[in-house]
Formats: structure tokens, C-alpha cells, sequence
């Protein structure tokens, strides 16, 4: 099933859409995603939604930053300006928080500025607060009291549901049976269901075939076999 050179393509296509259109939502994250539609009733001025790698974190965090204009924070570099943005109540995300990897100080007047203001703060991160090695009793206290939403690895509905509309939107008519074949078959991620869509559509397209069972067994058995050539 090798491509001729000519034909063999690795880059991943268009950026993945982050709308509430495109979210699907399964068992696996519907918690999560009352969460961010419940906003502006939260019940705390900070949340936190933990997952593993590609369940959807930023994908939800982007829809809630849709719905509330917040402002985008990186974790690593808290600065005065998103200090500023808290104080005047303008919400902030704060996608992808690692235990150590944020100044403890910084995030403390953020979540204070955020309470006393009205603002909100939606932090994401792999692991729940109580794992984020946090040293300053204070801080550790409000990360504690948030309320803290946990998203599941993607079940099989939610793969096949993500894949479906990808499928859909590139106008690329594929049997239900052969995407449940392909979910059974993938990385449990939504990252990887999306490079797969696009892969396939590729190969399709380069080899004038519809998107089969055999063909797809095909591609993934390649796939498996030429790991470091693929890099998926």
C-alpha cells in the first residue's frame, strides 16, 4: 500500500475546527460540557477540567472562550496583563496547566482577582489540582475548592462521532460499520481521529478508491508497521 513519492503525504491537513458545532458529546465528556454551557452560573469564579492527552480539553476550553470573549493565558508565563484583564473582570483560560510548570504567585491574584471582581478562570490541565505539587497553602486551598470536571478517554461513541462529521464535512461518504472499524483500531485520541480522516482522504484521493474496510485495514496495517516514516 506504499504511496509513490509523489504521492505520499504526511502533512495533517487543516487546522481542527474548535466550535460548538463541532463538538460531539458522548458519555465521555458530557459532564465537561454541561460545565462549560452552565457558565455564567458557576457556582465559583474558577473551574478546571482534567482529561488525558487529546480527550478534548482545548476543544472545550476554545467553545467556552468563544461564549464568555475570554482571554487566553499562557501557563507558563502568567503576566501583569492577564493580571489586569482579572481585575476588570474580563474571564481568562488558562489551557494546559503542569505540576511546577506555573508561577504559583502569579496564579494566586489571578484567582483572587477573578473572585473579587466577577470574573471567571477556566484552567485545564492532565491531572487534577491536588496533583499540580502546588506549594503555597493559599493557593492550594482555592485550586482545591474549585469545582474540578474530569474527561473520560474518548469511548467509541465519541470517536465514531468525531470521525462521521469529518468524513461529512470533507463531503466523503463512508459506511458507519467501516468508521466503527476504524475507532476500534485507533489511538484513543481525538487528535488521532482526526489525522486518520485526513490521512484516509489523502490515500483515497491519491489512489482513486473509496474508503473501504479493506482499505482502510490496509492503510492502518501500514501505518503500524512504519511508525517513525508516518510520525501519526
Amino acid at each position: 500500500m506504499r504511496e509513490p513519492e509523489n504521492q505520499f503525504l504526511l502533512d495533517i491537513g487543516l487546522p481542527a475546527s474548535m466550535t460548538r458545532d463541532d463538538l460531539i458529546v458522548s458519555r465521555a465528556n458530557r459532564e465537561a460540557a454541561a460545565l462549560i454551557e452552565s457558565w455564567p452560573d458557576w457556582p465559583s469564579s474558577a473551574a478546571v477540567l482534567a482529561g488525558p492527552p487529546g480527550s478534548g480539553k482545548t476543544h472545550l476550553a476554545s467553545i467556552w472562550a468563544q461564549r464568555s470573549g475570554a482571554r487566553s493565558c499562557d501557563p507558563t508565563t502568567l503576566s501583569g496583563a492577564d493580571l489586569d484583564a482579572a481585575q476588570a473582570a474580563t474571564p481568562l483560560v488558562i489551557d494546559g496547566l503542569q505540576p511546577g510548570g506555573f508561577d504559583e504567585d502569579a496564579l494566586f491574584h489571578l484567582l483572587n482577582a477573578a473572585r473579587a471582581n466577577g470574573g471567571s478562570i477556566l484552567m485545564t490541565s492532565v491531572q487534577w489540582p491536588a496533583a499540580w505539587q502546588v506549594r503555597t497553602p493559599d493557593l492550594r486551598s482555592r485550586l482545591l475548592a474549585a469545582p474540578t470536571v474530569e474527561i473520560g478517554e474518548p469511548d467509541d461513541e465519541l470517536l465514531v462521532g468525531v470521525m462521521t462529521k469529518l468524513f461529512s464535512d470533507r463531503q466523503i461518504s463512508v459506511d458507519a460499520a467501516v468508521v466503527q472499524f476504524i475507532a476500534s483500531r485507533i489511538e484513543r485520541s481525538l487528535e488521532s481521529a482526526r489525522l486518520i480522516v485526513d490521512r484516509l482522504d489523502k490515500a483515497a484521493l491519491a489512489r482513486k478508491s473509496k474508503i473501504t474496510r479493506p482499505f482502510a485495514s490496509a492503510y492502518i496495517k501500514e501505518y503500524d508497521e512504519n511508525q517513525d516514516e508516518f510520525d501519526f
